[in-house]
C-alpha cells in the first residue's frame, strides 16, 4: 500500500490529533477499577489532575470474549501475570459493568476528559453509540476480527487500532476493512502485547514505518512499567500515547502490575509533550535563540600589524574567536594576497582589506 505524502489529522471530540499537534494522552482504566465504581471515579480524577486528554474504558462481558469452559486453551498458561486463571473467570472479574458507563462518561466530561472505549461486540458498540462515544478503539487481540473492525468503522467515528501481534498483512487487512466500511480517520498504535512488556521489545522504529506504509497517523500503546518508552515514541512521531493507570498499587487488580499511579502519569504527560516539542522541524542554520551565539564562532583575524601592500601570511592572519571576520574557509583565498590598507592587530579581516582578493 502506498502512503499519502501528507499524513492526515484526526479530530476526536474537538481535539485535533496530528503529527504537528501535542501528543494525545489516553489514560487506560481497563480492569483497574477492581470492581469498585468509586475507585474508577478516583482514577478518572487522577487522570484529569495529571493532564491526560482522555480516558479509555473496555466494554465487554465475559460471554462476549470467551466461553465458560474448562477445556484445553481456556486457561492462561506460560509466564503470565494471569497464569492458571480461567479466561472466563478473569474476564468476569475485570469487566466494567455496562451500568457504570453513563456515570463514568459523565465524570470524564465534567473533568474535561474525552471518554471512549474498546467495544468487543455489537452490543457494546450500540451501548457506546448511545453514550455518544466520539471514537472506538480496537484492542490488539481483536485487530484480526474484521467484522468487529467493520462494525466500528461503519459508525463514522474515528478508529484507533492497536497492532500488537499483527503481521503487516493483518494490519493491511484491518486498515483496508476500515476504509471499505467508510472510515478514513484511522490511527494505528504500535504495541507489544505482553503484560508487562520489555522496553527492549518496544520496536519503536515501527512507528514511522507504519505511518509511511499505510499513510495514517500512528501512536503507541505502552505496556512497559515506566515512562521513558512513551517519551521516546513521541520523539519518533507517535501522535497518541495510551497507558494503563491506577490510583494505588493496593489493593491489586488484574492490570495493576504494569499501570502508572497519578504522579507517574503526570510525569509521563510532561515527558511526552517535551519529547514532541524536541522533534521540532527539519532545520538548516541557527535558530532564533542561537543568533547571539554566532559571535563566538571562529573567524579570520589579523593577529600582527600589517602595512598597506604587505602580504598576508600564516604569521599575521589567524582563525580565532570571535566570529566577526571572514569565515575560516577563506584562509586559502587570503594567504598570499596583499593588504589594501594598514591593519591593526585584532581587526577582523574583511574583503575590502584585500587588494587582490581571490574569492571569485
Amino acid at each position: 500500500m502506498t502512503s499519502n505524502s501528507v499524513l492526515p489529522s484526526v479530530e476526536i471530540a474537538g481535539r485535533r490529533i496530528a503529527a504537528d499537534a501535542p501528543p494525545f494522552i489516553v489514560a487506560e482504566l481497563s480492569a483497574n477499577h477492581g470492581g469498585d465504581l468509586e475507585r474508577a471515579l478516583r482514577i478518572i480524577d487522577l487522570a484529569a489532575d495529571a493532564g491526560a486528554d482522555a480516558v479509555k474504558f473496555q466494554a465487554y462481558t465475559a460471554d462476549s470474549l470467551t466461553l465458560n469452559s474448562d477445556r484445553d486453551g481456556f486457561t492462561v498458561t506460560g509466564e503470565s501475570l494471569w497464569a492458571g486463571r480461567r479466561l472466563y473467570d478473569l474476564y468476569q472479574e475485570a469487566a466494567t459493568p455496562y451500568s457504570w458507563f453513563p456515570e463514568l462518561f459523565a465524570a470524564c466530561r465534567t473533568r474535561g476528559l474525552i471518554p471512549f472505549a474498546s467495544p468487543f461486540d455489537r452490543d457494546a458498540i450500540t451501548m457506546l453509540q448511545n453514550l455518544d462515544a466520539p471514537a472506538f478503539k480496537i484492542a490488539s487481540f481483536e485487530a484480526v476480527d474484521l467484522d468487529l473492525v467493520s462494525a466500528c468503522a461503519s459508525t463514522g467515528r474515528p478508529l484507533i487500532i492497536s497492532v500488537g501481534l499483527c503481521s503487516a498483512e493483518e494490519i493491511s487487512d484491518a486498515v483496508t476493512t476500515a476504509r471499505s466500511a467508510g472510515s478514513e480517520d484511522i490511527i494505528l498504535l504500535q504495541c507489544t502485547s505482553v503484560y508487562p512488556a520489555k522496553t527492549s521489545e518496544a520496536d519503536l522504529l515501527t512507528i514511522p514505518a507504519l505511518a509511511e506504509r499505510f499513510g495514517v497517523l500512528v501512536g503507541y500503546s505502552d505496556h512497559t512499567t515506566g515512562t521513558v518508552t512513551s517519551a521516546a515514541a513521541c520523539a519518533l512521531g507517535a501522535c497518541l500515547i495510551e497507558k494503563h493507570v491506577i490510583d494505588a498499587r493496593e489493593p491489586p487488580t488484574a492490570d495493576s502490575a504494569f499501570s502508572l499511579t497519578g504522579p507517574d502519569l503526570k510525569a509521563l504527560v510532561a515527558e511526552c509533550r517535551e519529547a514532541w516539542q524536541a522533534r521540532g522541524t527539519v532545520r538548516d542554520g541557527p535558530t532564533e535563540s542561537e543568533q547571539a551565539s554566532l559571535a563566538f564562532r571562529r573567524s579570520l583575524y589579523v593577529c600582527a600589524p600589517v602595512a598597506a601592500g604587505e602580504k598576508f601570511t600564516q604569521a599575521n592572519v589567524k582563525s580565532i574567536r570571535p566570529g566577526f571576520g571572514l569565515a575560516p574557509k577563506h584562509m586559502p583565498d587570503v594567504i598570499g594576497c596583499h593588504a589594501s590598507r594598514a591593519i591593526h592587530a585584532g581587526e577582523p579581516l574583511a574583503w575590502e582589506m584585500i587588494s587582490d582578493r581571490r574569492d571569485t
